[in-house]
């Protein structure tokens, strides 16, 4: 699976997942530590971790697991590195608090192949 699929298949698990504001951005051109950056947020702290914990599991199954995960102890703001793509798990009120977004505002978003349920 390329990078961009993994990052796709991020969004597609985050959304089955009920996650808010999926978004991919990619910053392969920017930085030399990733290619795409995926942010997404929940509700509360229990959807954080249920977010980030199907996208482990699905990824498993495709036989690609995490270099590392950062923030599963308060689940407020979970980090998952895959190498190529990096994903954000925020809790809603986190997210924009630290406005990734606005940092990455010069990046080019990758569209999403699934659309969220209306809320």
């Amino acid at each position: 699976m390329n990078a961009k699929e993994l990052a796709l298949q991020v969004a597609d698990t985050a959304l089955e997942k009920q996650a808010l504001s999926v978004e991919i951005m990619d910053v392969g051109q920017k930085v030399d530590y990733t290619d795409y950056i995926v942010i997404c947020s929940g509700r509360t702290d229990r959807q954080v971790d249920a977010i980030a914990s199907e996208v482990e599991a699905t990824l498993k199954k495709e036989g690609v697991t995490a270099l590392g995960v950062e923030g599963r102890e308060n689940n407020k703001w979970v980090l998952m590195d895959y190498g190529e793509v990096v994903v954000h798990v925020f809790e809603d009120m986190t997210r924009g608090f630290y406005d990734l977004e606005g940092l990455w505002i010069d990046a080019v978003r990758v569209p999403i192949r699934r659309v969220a349920a209306s809320r």
